[in-house]
């Protein structure tokens, strides 16, 4: 096959300092064609900096072009679905940034464009690519921790609202640090767990901290009168293995530091998964004997990121299975509605994850 050719439409952080370097790796492989983004100064810097040619302000032109091959979905997410659907109905590849839509409804009809069209849809959930996911991979894979049943995951900043972009209007990115930072401890969770289907979630939510004025913010100020996401969101879920998560996520929250990891509990082993300190802590038993364990060495891991997207590139070139299908991205998106649902009515929640 020859050097595949991509576009990558919303050209803000994520697409500079994720997507591009990601491309920029394997420069035998693909080449980025194609720009676009709805604010021109914007769109002019990341195309002057990659040597870009082509830009755009609509996404349709590149997907127009018969050459392209492959896009970056890098918008908000209230822009996710629509590029989305239209790039896997052009008979696009396509790499959606996390969380793959605004809610399940969304996430099914990309879902069902990338099923009609046979091209790779993979979802921007890079977690599982690091080095602490590499390794648990490893070890899981050997059968060493037996079943695993229940996990709790985290993902928590005590002062980590984003003071820029649209992290904190609900109407554009569909919640808060659930959705934005709970998503990728909970994929992480599932990914080490099989995926196991979820059929049921209860959830609260509160938005106190996030709107109070008073309070000081690590990543810069903001309107806290325009804040209309949650501040810290918890969340019980239930699998159709009987297995179950309990999840907790957070912008703003009276605790100690910013732990992000995961704890999962299996029949022979659990493990203490936390990105940064503490790191990776593996309890086990032997000859009745129990041993707390870490690992000496850990697979070397510059970039998720870059790992993200050069599987990309590897499953279109070699004809594999999408690295993060987008079921995993659906799964998340009604899982979080389902929660969110249940903040309101205070009753546990169906989950469908059909489309």
């Amino acid at each position: 096959m020859s050097k595949l050719k991509i576009g990558i439409i919303g050209t803000g952080g994520i697409a500079t300092w994720a997507h591009a370097p990601g491309y920029q790796s394997v420069p035998d492989d693909c080449e980025i064609v194609w720009a676009c983004d709805i604010k021109e100064d914007v769109l002019t810097k990341y195309a002057d900096d990659l040597d870009i040619k082509n830009r755009t302000t609509d996404y349709k032109d590149i997907l127009n072009d018969p050459e392209v091959d492959a896009v970056s979905v890098c918008t908000p997410n209230i822009a996710h679905m629509q590029p989305a659907v239209d790039a896997l109905n052009a008979g696009k590849h396509v790499l959606c940034e996390k969380p793959l839509a605004m809610n399940a409804d969304e996430a099914r009809q990309i879902c069902r464009a990338a099923e009609n069209s046979g091209k790779i849809l993979q979802v921007g959930l890079q977690q599982r690519f690091t080095a602490e996911g590499q390794f648990m991979r490893q070890y899981i894979d050997t059968g060493a921790m037996g079943d695993i049943y229940y996990a709790r995951a985290q993902a928590l900043r005590r002062r980590g609202v984003p003071g820029w972009g649209v992290f904190i209007h609900k109407d554009l990115q569909g919640g808060g640090p659930l959705i934005d930072i709970g998503v990728h401890i909970l994929d992480f969770t599932l990914s080490m767990m099989g995926y196991p289907k979820p059929v049921s979630a209860s959830g609260k939510t509160w938005d106190i901290l996030g709107k109070n004025p008073e309070l000081w913010n690590g990543l810069g100020d903001y309107n806290r009168d325009d804040f209309t996401v949650e501040d810290l969101a918890v969340g019980f879920i239930r699998f159709e293995n009987d297995a179950v998560v309990v999840l907790e996520s957070s912008f703003m929250g009276n605790q100690d530091g910013d732990p992000y990891g995961t704890n999962l509990y299996g029949t022979k082993a659990g493990a203490s998964v936390y990105f940064g300190d503490p790191g990776i802590t593996i309890f086990t038993e032997e000859n009745k004997q129990l041993f707390n364990m870490k690992p000496a060495n850990m697979p070397d891991v510059p970039s998720a990121h870059v790992v993200e997207v050069q599987k990309f590139i590897n499953a279109i070139k070699n004809g594999e299975p999408s690295p993060v299908p987008g079921l995993n991205g659906l799964i998340l998106n009604a899982t979080f509605d389902a929660l969110y649902k249940s903040t309101v009515t205070g009753k546990e929640e169906p989950i469908d994850v059909s489309f």
